[in-house]
This record gives C-alpha cells, sequence and structure tokens, in this order.
C-alpha cells in the first residue's frame, strides 16, 4: 500500500533501480539516503505521467488538475502568481471545427433530398441518440474524403498558428489601428486544447485573452478602449479569413486550400460572480451567452485527457476510425520521405493529428513544468521537515543526487494492479466527497 500510495496509485507505474542522496549544497551534510534495493520488491515505482484517462486514470487525475489551474490561473487570476485583476481583461472562448469531408450520422435530421451515386441518402436522416455507436461514422464510406480529412488534420496545427496571426491583424482592423501600433498597446494571449471529434477530426477549444503592454508589468492592464467586442469581431473574421495551403500528394495536380468548418462558436467570458450578479446556478453552464471562467476552464481541463480510444467506447473498434488510421498509413507510403508528409507514418495513431493537445502563449499563464516544480518544492520541504537539520535550509539549497536504470513497466502481480486500481478509486471518491462537501451547505449535506 505504500508503494502503490507513493505513485499516486498510478495503474502503470515505471520500475527503476538505483540509489539517491539528497545534501544541502553548501555544506555538504546529507540529509537523506535512498535505495530502491530496500523496498519489498526490490524496485522502485514512480508515475508513469500519462495523460489519457484510457491509459492511467491517477496521472491522468493529476494533468487535468494541472491544466486546470493553468487555465483558470489566466482566466481568473488570484492564483500561482497571476493577478486577480486578468479577469477583468477582455476574454472570449472559441470553438473551432473542421469543414465537412462527408455527411455522418448526427443526433439531428438532414432534410437534404436525393441520394449519392452510390445509392445512399445526402444526409443522415435518422436522428440518432447520443450514446449510438454508429454516431459519427459516415453516411456513405464511398462518398467520404478519408484523403482530406488526414490531410486537414495533418495541418491543423498550422492552421491554429495562422489562425491567431490573422486575429492581430483583425484585432488591429476592429480598433482602427495599424498592426504596428496595435502591437503597442494590446498583445493576444491563449490557451488552447484539442479534442476528437466523434468523426474522427480534431477540434480546438480555447481561451484568447487580451493584454496590455509594458516592459515591467508580467499581466498589464490593455487600454480601456480595447473591449471583449473588439475581440469577438476580431476573432470571427479570422475563423472566415484563415487559410493554409497543403502540399500536393502524389497524384494532387494542385496544392490544397485549408480552411476551418463553417460551424464555430466565440462567447464572451467574464468573472464567475459577474454572471447573473453572483454565483448563481448560471455560472457554471456553457449554455449561457456569457460564460463564467470556471466553467470554461473545467470545461477545457476535462478534453485535455481525452484521447482517440475515447472514440471507440466499446472497445472493439470501429471501422471509420480503422479506415482513417489505414488511410494514415497508405499515404505514408507514398509520399516523398523527403517532402512535408515524411513524418506522416508516426500519427497513425492519432489519425494524422501531429499537434499538441495542450499549448498556450508564453505570457497566459504559469507554465505546467512550474506545477510539477511547485509540488517538487513542496515534497523537499516535508523531507526537511521530518529530517529536521541543525540549521533551517531552504529548498533552493538541496541538491539531490541520484543514479538509476529502468527496468520496467506495471506493478509486479495481478493482486498489485488490482490494489493500485481499487485504492485509486477510493481515493477519487474521497476527493470527489470533500469537494462535494466544501461546496454544499452544512445543512443540506445529509440529504445528499
Amino acid at each position: 500500500m505504500r508503494n502503490v500510495a507513493s505513485t499516486g496509485y498510478c495503474n502503470n507505474p515505471v520500475r527503476l533501480v538505483g540509489n539517491s542522496t539528497t545534501l544541502h549544497e553548501p555544506s555538504g551534510e546529507v540529509l537523506a539516503e535512498y535505495a530502491s534495493e530496500g523496498e519489498p520488491d526490490g524496485v522502485t515505482f514512480t508515475r508513469c505521467g500519462n495523460r489519457r484517462a484510457t491509459r492511467c486514470e491517477s496521472c491522468s487525475h493529476e494533468y487535468k488538475g494541472d491544466t486546470w489551474h493553468m487555465i483558470m490561473a489566466g482566466a481568473a487570476g488570484g492564483m500561482k502568481d497571476v493577478p486577480e485583476a486578468v479577469a477583468e481583461h477582455p476574454m472570449a472562448f472559441i470553438t473551432l471545427t473542421a469543414p465537412s469531408f462527408g455527411a455522418v450520422h448526427t443526433t439531428s435530421v438532414d432534410h437534404r433530398r436525393g441520394f449519392c451515386e452510390h445509392g445512399q441518402p445526402r444526409g443522415c436522416r435518422c436522428g440518432h441518440s447520443f450514446d449510438d455507436v454508429r454516431r459519427g461514422d459516415p453516411v456513405c464510406e464511398d462518398c467520404y474524403d478519408y484523403v482530406g480529412q488526414v490531410v486537414w488534420q495533418f495541418h491543423a496545427p498550422e492552421l491554429w498558428r495562422r489562425f491567431t496571426i490573422r486575429l492581430r491583424r483583425e484585432l488591429a482592423h476592429a480598433l482602427g489601428m495599424t498592426q504596428a501600433s496595435a502591437a503597442r498597446v494590446v498583445r493576444v494571449q491563449f490557451a488552447k486544447v484539442a479534442e476528437f471529434q466523434r468523426r474522427g477530426v480534431v477540434h480546438f477549444h480555447a481561451i484568447v485573452r487580451l493584454d496590455g503592454v509594458h516592459e515591467s508589468l508580467p499581466y498589464p492592464a490593455p487600454p480601456a478602449f480595447v473591449t471583449v467586442d473588439n475581440l469577438v469581431a476580431a476573432a470571427r473574421a479570422a475563423v472566415r479569413k484563415t487559410r493554409a495551403i497543403a502540399a500536393p500528394l502524389p497524384g494532387d495536380s494542385e496544392s490544397r486550400v485549408l480552411v476551418w468548418g463553417r460551424q464555430f462558436d466565440i462567447r464572451p467570458i467574464v468573472r464567475r460572480n459577474h454572471v447573473h450578479g453572483n454565483l448563481g446556478e448560471s455560472s457554471e453552464s456553457l449554455d449561457s451567452p456569457r460564460l463564467s471562467d470556471r466553467a470554461v476552464a473545467a470545461y477545457i481541463a476535462k478534453y485535455a485527457t481525452k484521447a482517440t480510444e475515447d472514440l471507440e467506447p466499446t472497445g472493439a473498434g470501429r471501422d471509420h476510425i480503422k479506415r482513417i488510421k489505414s488511410t494514415v498509413r497508405e499515404l505514408a507510403t507514398v509520399v516523398d520521405p523527403e517532402g512535408p508528409y515524411q513524418q506522416l507514418h508516426r500519427w497513425d495513431g492519432m489519425l494524422g493529428f501531429r499537434g499538441h493537445f495542450s499549448t498556450k502563449s508564453r505570457r497566459y499563464s504559469v507554465t505546467l513544468g512550474s506545477l510539477r516544480g511547485a509540488r517538487r518544492t513542496w515534497r523537499l520541504k516535508h523531507l526537511l521537515a521530518k529530517t529536521k537539520p541543525a540549521e533551517e535550509i531552504s529548498p533552493d539549497e538541496v541538491l539531490v543526487i541520484g543514479s538509476w536504470a529502468y527496468a520496467g513497466m506495471g506493478w509486479l502481480t495481478d493482486g498489485d494492479k488490482a490494489l493500485a486500481r481499487e485504492a485509486a478509486d477510493a481515493a477519487r471518491q474521497w476527493r470527489h466527497d470533500r469537494a462535494r462537501d466544501r461546496n454544499t451547505p452544512p445543512t443540506e449535506r445529509s440529504t445528499i
């Protein structure tokens, strides 16, 4: 149980062998020594660190929490050295989707008439339930543009980059300024995650914030004349005007022009206690035209831990997803090994998407690395409190020297694995109950 708890109840930990020595660097005093041979199994277990919930719910939960803090710090402030004043900056929640590559089965009914050349309806006429396994599959696989989807997916990170460039241009236009003049008074900051839709193509959720420009202040407010309406107008124009040129595949006569889908969403974000004037029930909903910072942060963090496995909830595998992966592999065998698609073969498991699932601009808020560093500092302080050195020691003065070798992955027995899984479930339930009680008035807890 001690080993399980030390990994945070990881489902598939890394096994290491070796030792480490913790020193007070200025004096050379040894504060602690550790060796894996002293453990019951003769190895040291450490977290796998996988962000995907389908691989490790424990590490995924930690990654989701870190992402929430990173997003929330930049949206609401008042935490992680980000001032509360950033919550007053103009902010918007943006969802960008891919264009259509063919009709798919959806929860709504498509009333288009007629049939394709293969005898299938031109749109879904079924109106599937949300949990229908056919949702997201093509109405006609022969008509579906699998190659076009893979090409778009491969270039999606570049399309996002060009969107951010176009956004700055459109913002300057909305402010009635040149781009150079606007860059001297306002900066665009963002945090973004990618999510796979049921049809197997990514779309992006992002918080975009406008800051001012100041040499010494990290999060300066923009001038008063820069408003959220300017941001929303600029974002809408940028979505419609963004273009990226994809290099032609073997057999193509010309390059492909890539654009965003016609379905996109851009809505202002306001401080949580400004939605309906208080902490009302609408403050945590994404259905309102005015979104709260907390609702958006939780929404974005949730999707940061999803992966392609979530597209196949039954575990049996969907033919549509298999077809996308096979298209990636087929294209990878015919492209020029020195050309722009040379790395395509590496991304069949990601359906051709080669970008990071979670990204942010440099000055949006804290980094995931800084959050992990804070945990390391906390552990060092905990160690110093137990060792009780002769003089007070700062964590910055502590040096850890280690020699480690990789010994494998996973728990050594099925019993250990089952214990870790059950302990992880219990720990998550305890955290959930504690959070629920924290947000529930004492008089109402007995009825839950």
